[in-house]
C-alpha cells in the first residue's frame, strides 16, 4: 500500500453505525461469518481510499455544508467521509437503500 499523507479518523457516529449493521447481521440474520467478512471488507476499502480520498465526486447534497462528504461503496452499504486538511474523517457508514440525505447531518 501507498504512503498516505493523510491520517484517518473515525467518528463515534460511525462506529454505532457499525455496531449496529453488525448486531443486525450476527442476531437477526444469524451470520456472524458474514459480519466478519463484512467488517473486514469495510476497513479495506477505507484504507484503500485512504491514499486518494479526494479523487472521487462529491456526493450530491441540497445542504450547505462546510466539508465535502464522499463516499465508499461497500456491498450494500455506503461509507461517508469528508477531508479536513490532512485527515480523512469517517462519518457514517449506512445500508444504501436508507436516506443518506435525511439521516447526514
Amino acid at each position: 500500500m501507498l504512503e498516505s499523507k493523510y491520517s484517518l479518523r473515525y467518528l463515534p457516529k460511525y462506529e454505532e453505525d457499525l455496531i449496529e449493521i453488525v448486531d443486525y447481521i450476527v442476531y437477526r440474520l444469524h451470520s456472524p461469518v458474514s459480519a466478519t467478512k463484512l467488517v473486514d471488507k469495510i476497513e479495506r476499502a477505507i484504507l484503500e481510499r485512504l491514499s486518494c480520498p479526494l479523487s472521487f465526486e462529491p456526493f450530491q447534497s441540497n445542504r450547505m455544508r462546510n466539508n465535502s462528504y464522499y463516499r465508499i461503496y461497500i456491498d450494500n452499504f455506503v461509507v461517508y467521509y469528508v477531508v479536513i486538511e490532512d485527515v480523512m474523517e469517517i462519518r457514517r457508514v449506512l445500508y444504501k437503500g436508507r436516506n443518506a440525505e435525511k439521516l447526514i447531518k
